[in-house]
């Protein structure tokens, strides 16, 4: 790792500090740190919490561009994250009762990384995949997906609204502790993988050939991308729902700040999805309004929306 991916490195675990400090004074009694333990720990909680989904979809995402070798690739636009909600939400209908965190996660895994599947086989052209086809089907499929979610919440009107506002992105407060562990190990395992696969997503980014030349595991990796990108966009989805471009924004940001080595890019993205998260959290518990709290999902749209649209026309213009 160069000086400079340290230095970014060490820049985003400064603003990581900050912002948690920042989640702890701000709550809906003003400014400052309480002096009542139960409020202190329900911060803490929504902390752990939103760390976990930021920092999973900020990994999930430099997982799946390197997989598709495709700036433009993130969880929400690859329909993994509509995939993942439709299928809890078709799960909770089916059993009729509400799912809790641990139960949601098989439907959320297996709808998460059955639409990547599905996308990635839809956007080959003789054996290649076309980025911008990718992108289309995956938007598409993500709409289909999200009027699909609707549909079914529209069966269950003790729930809608609830599993409507769910769907905008909020981090969930009834999540027992012990999932959050067992989601943070989880994130631990992927990420330490990552890292130690880092040099053999470097040579995936020239080419399949080139790759193989110097004996890496194509076939394997790409499994272990998949895989990754589909659990993590999972666990995201039932902590919290679907919290759009934070996987799109966290790679594009250490980028631009470090450069293209996977390295850095995975601990790097991984910090940052953390403050993104955290950061968003923290904004909308400063902003009420009438309705309540402002959803996350909301918050991170306003800012990934511009920047998806940026990275959209300039990787045009390139080609």
């Amino acid at each position: 790792m160069n000086r400079r991916g340290i230095l970014t490195i060490l820049g985003l675990m400064i603003i990581c500090v900050f912002v948690v400090v920042l989640r702890l004074m701000v709550g809906s009694n003003g400014f400052g740190f309480s002096e009542n333990p139960v409020v202190m720990q329900f911060r803490f909680n929504r902390i752990a919490v939103g760390g976990v989904v930021g920092a999973s979809l900020g990994l999930a995402g430099t997982l799946l561009q390197s997989l598709l070798r495709n700036p433009l690739a993130a969880p929400d636009l690859m329909g993994l994250s509509a995939g993942a909600g439709f299928a809890v939400t078709l799960a909770t209908w089916m059993s009729g009762v509400a799912l809790g965190a641990g139960m949601a996660s098989v439907p959320a895994m297996i709808g998460a990384i059955a639409v990547l599947s599905f996308v990635w086989i839809l956007s080959q052209r003789r054996g290649l995949i076309d980025p911008v086809s990718m992108i289309l089907i995956g938007v598409i499929v993500s709409v289909i997906l999200g009027a699909a979610t609707m549909l079914v919440a529209s069966m269950m009107p003790d729930k809608q609204y609830a599993i409507s506002r769910w769907m905008m992105g909020v981090l969930r407060e009834d999540i027992e502790l012990s999932i959050v562990w067992i989601s943070t190990l989880v994130l631990l395992i992927i990420g330490s993988w990552s890292i130690l696969s880092s040099s053999a997503f470097d040579a995936m980014a020239l080419s399949e050939d080139e790759a193989r030349s110097v004996g890496v595991r194509v076939g394997y990796i790409r499994i272990g991308q998949l895989l990754g990108a589909g659990i993590l966009t999972a666990m995201s989805i039932v902590l919290a729902g679907p919290i759009g471009f934070v996987g799109l924004v966290s790679p594009h940001i250490v980028r631009v700040l470090a450069g293209p080595t996977h390295r850095v890019l995975v601990i790097g993205s991984t910090l940052c999805g953390f403050s993104l998260v955290i950061g968003a959290d923290t904004f909308v518990r400063l902003v009420a309004t009438d309705a309540g709290r402002i959803p996350i999902g909301v918050v991170t749209s306003l800012i990934g929306g511009p920047v998806f649209l940026f990275l959209l026309l300039n990787q045009r213009r390139r080609n």
